[in-house]
């Protein structure tokens, strides 16, 4: 089993306990057949540095979700806009997951829809510009 097999496995573990929040045994038993019987359907080759890229962002993400969080409560955000974003390159359905996790995370942004042909639809709060 190779590293990133591994971490499809773990992603699907995480997603179990979050679904569930139950730690007991049986349940860790049922959640880890589950992630191991789940079949894998690999569209392309998902690189190591790809995953511990994302890994790191979403580390970055909780200190800038909580300043954003504050930065909305002490200044109004009342412009909002919706862009479509590329799917970066070589992505797995696992990578995509997390990608999509990563831009909802943020209270500012989250993703509406992800269409097949490798584009994200966000939404943004942000704050207007105050025109001169």
């Amino acid at each position: 089993m190779d590293a990133i097999a591994i971490l499809n496995i773990i992603l699907r573990l995480v997603i179990w306990f979050l679904l569930t929040a139950d730690f007991r045994l049986p349940n860790i038993i049922i959640g880890l057949c589950i992630a191991v019987l789940l079949p894998s359907s690999y569209r392309s080759p998902s690189l190591l540095k790809d995953w511990l890229r994302v890994l790191w962002e979403i580390i970055v993400a909780i200190p800038q979700a909580y300043i954003e969080a504050i930065q909305i409560m002490l200044r109004p955000h009342n412009h909002e806009e919706i862009v479509r974003e590329r799917v970066k390159p070589r992505r797995t359905p696992g990578l995509i997951f997390l990608d999509i996790f990563l831009i909802t995370f943020t209270p500012k942004t989250i993703v509406l829809k992800y269409d097949e042909q490798g584009w994200y639809e966000v939404h943004y709060v942000r704050r207007r510009k105050k025109m001169r």
